[in-house]
């Protein structure tokens, strides 16, 4: 099986340009993604099919069987009983997380309707997630055979001890972050 294309770039071009440019010693040093997870919330009070059909179009996405997680309590006000079901998640690693992560870079972002680039906001230790409204900008998805919109919350786990060692490294993948904060510096002066 040929290793995915992201990955041989990742080798190939990501690793020697971090080295460089931070001045690593050990390519064991330099930042890697160690998985990606995406986790969909599904509403409780939706027909019963809704966390099946959920899960089987986050399976078309990534290909990869999600995991059906359930409610550890119960809450009245929200009509929720422990063990209801009551979202999907699945994690990637190794080829399937490039080969997602390329198809997410070059193909389902930039088909969103003005888009503009995702923020660059990291969570501190240099991980990355990304919310998404509507799962159809994947191309696996049959707009025809849609039920509902999907929302899905992507994290990217990285090696990064930093945020901008994060940065950069997603940076180095292709990620179009936003170009505002510049803009809206130069403005305020």
């Amino acid at each position: 099986m040929n290793q995915p294309a992201l990955k041989s770039f990742y080798f190939e071009k990501v690793v020697p340009a971090l080295k460089e440019k931070r001045g690593y010693k050990n390519p064991h040093q330099v930042p890697a993604i160690e998985k990606i997870v995406l986790n969909s919330g599904v509403s409780a009070s939706l027909d019963k099919n809704a966390v099946t059909d959920t899960a089987k179009d986050i399976g078309l996405i990534v290909g990869q069987k999600p995991v059906i997680t359930k409610a550890r309590v119960s809450i009245a006000n929200f009509k929720l009983r422990e063990g209801m079901p009551v979202g999907v998640k699945v994690t990637l690693r190794g080829d399937r997380m490039y080969e997602f992560l390329h198809r997410l870079l070059a193909v389902a972002l930039p088909s969103i309707r003005d888009f503009r680039g995702v923020p660059t906001k990291l969570d501190g230790r240099g991980n990355y997630n990304l919310g998404i409204t509507d799962h159809t900008i994947f191309p696996e998805i049959s707009i025809e055979n849609v039920k509902r919109t999907v929302g899905m919350d992507i994290t990217i786990v990285t090696t990064a001890d930093t945020d901008e060692e994060g940065r950069e490294l997603l940076s180095l993948f292709g990620m179009p972050f936003r170009r505002q904060e510049a803009a809206t510096t130069a403005v305020a002066s």
